[in-house]
């Protein structure tokens, strides 16, 4: 009787075996959380990162051929600057913002360089404007803001988006100091 017990057991385990391996139905498994965040998950994410990478690095452009135009254009209106104009403004004093009793005076003489005469004759129609525009700049300065080369790199920068934004068809290429003096 023992003997027929165990032959059953034996017909099911390799019946169930069989029913695998031959074709039979077989039961579906589910992946894992972890197998499905390791094989499926992580993978699509490092793609996405790479992709980020090369599109905030510039390399897309590049690849994609966008921006070859513009490049073109910029090295061709740098390779030509043509014969630069300087215009001389009148010489500017202002108070200085200042939070003590004593008051800070700048003295200021400034030139700009232009494309050409034609620049030059759009500056001088907005002259008034481009006074006024460094005047009210300049005296909200402290005299903090003018210490070392780089104040005075800020304060050229500043000057030169004011000059370009008061005679906007003019080219101003930029603004040099003739003297400066801090009281």
């Amino acid at each position: 009787m023992a003997d027929k017990e165990e032959a059953p057991e034996a017909e099911t385990e390799e019946g169930a075996e069989g029913a695998g391996a031959d074709g039979g139905e077989a039961v579906p498994r589910k992946m894992p959380g972890k197998k499905l965040v390791l094989f499926v998950v992580a993978p699509i994410m490092l793609l996405l990162a790479a992709g980020a990478g090369v599109y905030f690095s510039g390399l897309a452009d590049s690849l994609l051929g966008k921006g070859e135009g513009e490049d073109a254009k910029m090295a061709e209106a740098e390779a030509e600057p043509g014969p630069s104009v300087f215009f001389d403004l009148p010489d500017m004093l202002v108070n200085l913002n200042t939070s003590g009793r004593r008051t800070g005076y700048l003295k200021l003489s400034v030139s700009l360089e232009l494309g050409s005469e034609e620049d030059q004759v759009i500056v001088e129609k907005v002259l008034p404007r481009v006074i006024d525009n460094f005047q009210v700049y300049l005296r909200e300065l402290r005299i903090e803001d003018l210490q070392g080369s780089a104040g005075m790199q800020r304060l050229r920068e500043e000057l030169l988006t004011r000059v370009v934004t008061a005679a906007e068809p003019a080219e101003v290429r930029d603004v040099l100091f003739r003297e400066i003096l801090i009281q």
